[in-house]
């Protein structure tokens, strides 16, 4: 009888957190969906504590799990976890921690920022972090949760690592310099060698130099390996290995000629202590550079942390007291002195001024503020005093929500980043193999090729070393999240907020811009404009009787009317058994007269004629504004227009976005005449008019050719960018490539987007196309330069080119050519802090 000796597959035990369920029954759809999963053993589902517990294959991905629970029609809640990881060098580090932190049970992603030294890890379920903090530090890295870390401490910690490396690249130079010129004057200075012979000895030259050598490295150089070595016995080496790698093997073999010379071949008894010196001085000298720079990415955030004030002025009954930001409750009124900031977002109580917002919306025009208007906290009150009840404080204030949609899209990768993430994962061994293949080759072959005199075991050992120094890949993994850290971080600074990274990249492929009227286009606040009246009546009393009937509604046009009675000195009365219909209109009594205001449809139910006003409504439709009718004890009394108007900078807003290529509609529930008008106002090339609320996104179909092909002109799916900014435009901001909310609206609108406008201006969705342009193509030179580079220079570090052309490349310079890649992509990111709306400036 056979029996197997295949063991079986490792069980594991998971937990999810299920939102969605209401009953018994979707805890047996759950329960159904997860047992049907390949692998799954068991599933329980507790509803009262919404949780599933599931033993199933190791092999099983949570992935999929998660997948079974989402076709059920149920979601597994995630929970997020940002984490400080120290001790990252290069793209290579990057892949090995997010692997590790994926290996985690419970974890669903896992993205590592190099440039921000951080890792945003989504999971489901109970995830301890100690058990993330514990992944990362296996694979060789430090790591502590980004909230136990305050600002303070986490500039703390820059300043002293770029601190220890000043003081280590001082030592590595002044310990380096006597061994260049002791080594490599000796060929460049006539009579610098004979002078070396005579005075320090050819021995003595050789000892001197390893000495001060060994310094460098097990000095200054220490760094790279105790990162490096761990990370090559892991079977996972990153820059630090190969810099270890490359500069051992010259060391070592340059003790081996000077204490054991007769272990090498006749001829090749030489020494590269310069080399390995110098490759570690200038590449310490790089990362100095990299980490000043990389200081100045986050400059845009520190300033934005730097906005609010410590302490601010609270009335405590008769008394004034000065509290720390942080003991400020929601209910409490604080004074503000001209020239001082408001501490936290509030309602103005008393008083009147006008506050500078640019900090916040990007606008540099003071706006004024008197008793009811919001005030945010961090903005600068510029003249007159004024007291606010504080509203929002802590991390609900909106300054504390623009730093966490600004982290959390620098945090973000961009689709681009997959291809770079594939490459850098496989580059480091690849490199290693090259430089081992390069050395045997050249050791094999290399007799014939090289000149004579020239021995054949240095110069393949000079090839190798030059192999593993010019090719760490530092480039790469900062081509991508510097560009996006300067750039998300300079659109806040310009009231543009980009909630979620990858919109980045998506915004610069939107060809239609479509944009929702009201609010959106237009100030959003209807003004009453014409008021036409039919024979036998008076214009006073028609307004009269039709504010004391709007009074009773709540819509913006009745508040228009109301508005403009108040204006013109009427009294307003009050009105008796006030109703309203959807569609129609309001009706009430004032004054024992019956009284009905609406559209076209009511008055004609009502058995009125309209057409004694058809020249009018044509007019006034033509011109953008909305016709209503009033009726007065069942007589058709007038016809009003009201007008939503244009906001200011909504026709230069349309004239950028064609100026960039753009197609731009509009999606509205106007009737079609009076949406066409607005079009022609601002320029819009297409209208869809008369949609209702949940129709938005099957016109969002329609533009992006989805539905209608005509629209597309047959050529495919366009990318479609909606902005919006009331509750039923969240759907159509999901919907869309790109949803773009303007900031003065709904919060349901402003978390359905993945762009939030501050100010509400619509200028800004061309600011924020141009600034995806240009940061595409700000990380397409990154990435060019980045893999052009390695691509050119290992070759001629390899010696491909020296038999035909008699180029070679130096460790030296390829030490120095590596340290200078990474300072480039870093200065090339941080020209996006001169992004002023349109191109980055010269």
């Amino acid at each position: 009888m056979n029996t197997s000796t295949t063991p079986p597959p490792r069980a594991v035990a998971r937990s999810l957190n299920i939102a969605g369920m209401t009953c018994a029954s979707c805890v047996a759809h759950v329960e159904k969906a997860l047992l049907k999963v390949e692998g799954v053993q068991a599933a329980s589902v507790n509803l009262a504590t919404e949780t599933a517990s599931v033993t199933a294959s190791a092999s099983v991905p949570l992935s999929a799990l998660i997948e079974a629970v989402a076709k059920a029609g149920y979601e597994v809640r995630r929970e997020a976890l940002e984490l400080d990881i120290e001790g990252m060098s290069c793209a290579a580090c990057v892949g090995r921690v997010e692997k590790v932190l994926q290996r985690v049970p419970g974890v669903v992603t896992a993205n590592v920022n190099l440039a921000a030294r951080k890792a945003h890890v989504e999971f489901a379920g109970s995830v301890p972090t100690a058990a993330l903090v514990a992944a990362v530090q296996k694979a060789g890295f430090d790591a502590r949760p980004a909230s136990e870390v305050s600002v303070g401490a986490r500039e703390a910690d820059a300043a002293a690592e770029e601190a220890a490396l000043r003081r280590a690249v001082w030592v590595a130079v002044a310990l380096t310099l006597p061994v260049f010129v002791l080594e490599m004057g000796s060929h460049l200075i006539p009579g610098m060698h004979d002078w070396v012979m005579a005075t320090i000895g050819h021995r003595e030259s050789w000892l001197l130099q390893c000495v001060l050598t060994s310094a460098v490295m097990f000095g200054p150089g220490l760094r790279f390996f105790r990162k490096g070595v761990p990370a090559l016995l892991r079977g996972a080496p990153d820059m630090n290995a190969l810099v270890a790698v490359g500069t051992s093997a010259a060391w070592a073999y340059s003790v081996v000629a000077l204490f054991a010379p007769g272990l090498l071949p006749e001829g090749t008894v030489n020494v590269y202590f310069e080399a390995a010196a110098v490759i570690i001085t200038l590449i310490l000298i790089g990362r100095l550079l990299e980490t000043r720079a990389r200081g100045r990415t986050s400059d845009a955030i520190r300033s934005l942390m730097r906005i609010q004030p410590r302490s601010a002025r609270v009335r405590r009954g008769a008394e004034l007291v000065e509290l720390p930001i942080a003991e400020l409750a929601v209910g409490d009124v604080v004074e503000v002195r001209p020239g001082e900031k408001v501490a936290v977002d509030g309602e103005v109580v008393e008083g009147a001024s006008f506050v500078d917002e640019s900090m916040i919306t990007g606008e540099p025009v003071p706006v004024e503020k008197g008793v009811g208007a919001t005030v945010v906290g961090g903005t600068l009150n510029t003249r007159g005093a004024f007291a606010f009840r504080a509203t929002r404080v802590g991390a609900d204030t909106v300054l504390a929500q623009i730093i966490r949609m600004v982290e959390a899209a620098q945090g973000a990768k961009l689709p681009i980043q997959a291809l770079v993430d594939k490459v850098t994962m496989v580059f480091v061994p690849v490199v290693m193999a090259v430089a081992a293949l390069t050395f045997l080759v050249w050791l094999v072959f290399g007799g014939g090729a090289l000149p004579a005199g020239v021995p054949v075991l240095s110069f393949a050992l000079v090839c190798a070393v030059a192999v593993l120094i010019v090719a760490c890949p530092c480039a790469m993994g900062l081509a991508t999240p510097t560009s996006i850290m300067v750039a998300t971080g300079r659109a806040a600074q310009m009231g543009v907020l980009f909630r979620k990274g990858d919109a980045l990249q998506l915004l610069r492929e939107a060809e239609v811009v479509a944009v929702d009227k009201t609010g959106t286009l237009t100030v959003g606040k209807p003004q009453l404009t014409d008021l036409v009246v039919a024979a036998g009546f008076e214009r006073a009393g028609v307004l009269a009787r039709v504010a004391a009937v709007e009074r009773g509604s709540e819509h913006p046009i009745a508040e228009a009317i109301v508005a403009a009675a108040r204006a013109d000195g009427l009294a307003v009365a009050s009105a008796a058994g006030f109703e309203a219909e959807a569609g129609y209109g309001v009706r009430a009594q004032v004054d024992g007269q019956r009284v009905e205001v609406g559209a076209d449809r009511l008055m004609r139910r009502l058995g009125l004629d309209v057409d004694v006003f058809a020249g009018t409504a044509a007019r006034l439709a033509d011109e953008g504004k909305s016709p209503l009718y009033a009726a007065i004890d069942g007589r058709l009394a007038a016809i009003l227009a009201v007008a939503d108007p244009l906001k200011p900078t909504s026709v230069a807003a349309v004239k950028a976005l064609h100026g960039m290529g753009l197609k731009v509609a509009m999606i509205t529930g106007d009737n079609a005449r009076t949406a066409r008008a607005i079009a022609r106002q601002a320029g819009i090339d297409e209208v869809i008019a008369e949609v209702l609320p949940d129709g938005k996104v099957a016109a969002l179909k329609r533009l992006a050719g989805g539905e209608d092909d005509k629209v597309s002109g047959g050529e495919g799916r366009r990318r479609v960018a909606f902005v919006g900014d009331g509750i039923n435009d969240a759907p159509a901001l999901a919907e869309a490539d790109v949803g773009i909310a303007i900031g003065t609206g709904t919060d349901v609108a402003i978390e359905s987007a993945d762009v939030v406008l501050m100010s509400g201006d619509l200028m800004g969705v061309p600011r924020a196309i141009a600034l995806s342009r240009a940061t595409m193509r700000n990380i397409g030179q990154n990435l060019f330069w980045a893999f052009a580079y390695n691509s050119a220079l290992i070759p001629l570090a390899a010696g491909v080119f020296y038999p035909a052309f008699g180029l070679l490349l130096s460790p030296v310079f390829a030490a120095a050519a590596m340290s200078m890649s990474s300072v480039f992509v870093l200065g090339n990111a941080l020209r996006l802090r001169r992004f002023t709306g349109g191109s980055l400036s010269a």
